[in-house]
């Protein structure tokens, strides 16, 4: 037989990695979020010092310079309908986005699901020893600042009176996990993905991040100790890398393929 050139199977992609057990990972991800609730929930008792530390953390903001907590939420109450929205994100977008960033890496790019896994479980362990090292009353706690509880006023709201809420510790309020995994569903889709676009997933953060702080859920510096911890975390686990085949994916191009010599030794 005459040889000829053809070229040599397709590369396996590199998210073609096995994809790990649906119980076990139902099992890993809702331990997550259970420990997640729970973690905080232990962390209670610490009202004093979660005011002092409010005020300590306020006080260190002004020195740093960062631009005032009221500012956004000024911007905010321009309208009952913006800052109910704000409030509407705050309760309602939090879990739904991590987990479905989540189911979708698990169906469509399974080794970067694993990578995603590691990293939130990671960074939501750490951000739960805070809380007993650093009890924080959140910004709308504290008076003095101009700043108002909006969920109480406005609604939604998903917290009840502090002594009365038993589903939440509402002196955890650094870090930010809400902008924490926020960040890191940006940072995963946009290393998961090739699209030319995809660098728009960070308004999903910059979105949670004013939020955030227009409802005086949380100061600047809840949101700069998450981007750090989140930070630390991603350069210690690395993401899968890709191939030549994938990268070459949704961008037009066809990613270059091996030539072998087909027909040879036949």
């Amino acid at each position: 037989m005459n040889a000829r050139t053809e070229p040599a199977e397709a590369e396996a992609e590199p998210d073609a990695t096995a994809r790990p057990a649906l119980i076990r990972e139902l099992l890993l991800v809702a331990g997550l979020f259970l420990v997640y609730k729970l973690g905080r929930q232990l962390a209670v008792g610490h009202t004093g010092n979660a005011f002092r530390n409010a005020h300590r953390v306020w006080d260190a903001e002004r020195t740093l310079r960062l631009p005032p907590e009221t500012a956004v939420q000024s911007a905010l109450l321009h309208g009952h309908t913006l800052v109910r929205l704000a409030n509407t994100y705050y309760a309602t977008v939090h879990f739904p986005a991590t987990l479905a960033f989540l189911v979708w890496l698990y169906l469509r790019r399974p080794a970067h699901y694993v990578w995603a896994r590691r990293v939130l479980a990671v960074v939501t362990t750490a951000a739960l020893v805070l809380p007993f090292t650093f009890p924080l009353a959140p910004p709308r706690m504290l008076s003095g600042t101009g700043l108002v509880d909006t969920a109480r006023r406005y609604g939604p709201s998903v917290y009840g009176p502090p002594a009365a809420d038993h589903l939440s510790n509402q002196f955890a309020a650094m870090p930010s996990l809400h902008f924490g995994w926020a960040l890191m569903v940006a940072v995963g889709l946009i290393a998961a993905t090739r699209s030319r676009w995809r660098r728009l997933w960070l308004l999903h953060p910059l979105i949670t991040l004013l939020v955030i702080v227009g409802t005086a859920n949380h100061y600047w510096l809840d949101a700069l100790v998450a981007t750090a911890m989140l930070g630390i975390t991603l350069a210690v686990i690395r993401p899968p890398h890709r191939t030549a085949t994938a990268a070459g994916r949704g961008t037009g191009r066809l990613a270059p393929r091996e030539q072998v010599l087909a027909g040879a030794g036949r």
